[in-house]
């Protein structure tokens, strides 16, 4: 198991059009009783939330400001970690929303030293509204916290269980990733993360693990990598050779 990792998931995995409250309910409560338990077998957990459930910059309408639009996501991201905090809480886990600029008291302020005391105090830290400016991505801050709290691991939970040389989703023949460089991941444009996130962890010497999250118990796996023999997901790192599934 790793040690210590940050989650990135997206707001489209716990949204839902269907439900009155915008949330998959049965989805948040799966993911939350699934980082419970990394939790309880040793691994100090951060998540980092996007807000596409609710609000996605690059749908605003074309005239729209992008630093509004950016803005607007940031609040949304911090919703979902509200939402997911009480999620946590009814299932009996307490957890800290930080975030980069004040909401009151809504969330806490972002330090790096508090944040790590929290995580050894057995609290999951749920990151919220990025950076804090516009421009960047949630994988960016995913890797920028993964940097400075200096954990194992970054793992981003996705739709796609992980990197293919080509889209699978119009590709048949496309072939997915055991395990990758960053520098290819890179120069090849594989869409495996943000490109300001990938650099991040590749100058920060961290690995990532991309995986899908609809995958059973994929969170569990993730965070016992590579301990599980029935791995799916893809591991990038500054030195590894590149190898595929069978």
């Amino acid at each position: 198991m790793f040690k210590s990792a940050v989650i990135k998931l997206s707001g489209e995995a716990i949204g839902s059009a269907d439900s009155v409250s915008g949330y998959n309910d049965s989805v948040v409560d799966t993911i939350v009783k699934q980082i419970i338990g990394v939790m309880q077998a040793g691994t100090k957990v951060a998540l980092v939330i996007g807000g596409g459930n609710l609000w996605r910059g690059h749908q605003a309408r074309p005239d729209m400001d992008r630093v509004k639009a950016d803005q607007m996501g940031m609040l949304a991201t911090v919703m979902n970690a509200l939402y997911l905090a009480d999620a946590f809480r009814r299932q009996g886990q307490s957890a800290k929303v930080v975030t980069p600029i004040p909401f009151g008291a809504m969330t806490a302020l972002y330090d790096k030293e508090t944040a790590q005391k929290w995580m050894s105090q057995g609290y999951v830290l749920i990151n919220a509204a990025g950076l804090g400016h516009p421009f960047f991505s949630t994988d960016t801050i995913t890797a920028q916290r993964a940097a400075e709290l200096e954990v194992d691991c970054v793992l981003y939970a996705k739709n796609i269980d992980g990197v293919y040389n080509k889209d699978p989703r119009n590709n048949i023949g496309a072939v997915k990733f055991k395990t990758l460089s960053y520098n290819a991941a890179i120069t090849k444009d594989l869409q495996a993360a943000d490109m300001s996130a990938l650099n991040l962890s590749r100058e920060a010497k961290i690995p990532s693990y991309v995986f899908g999250l609809n995958e059973p118990n994929s969170i569990k796996l993730a965070c016992a990598y590579p301990e599980t023999g029935n791995q799916k997901g893809t591991y990038i790192a500054v030195n590894v050779e590149e190898d595929y599934y069978a």
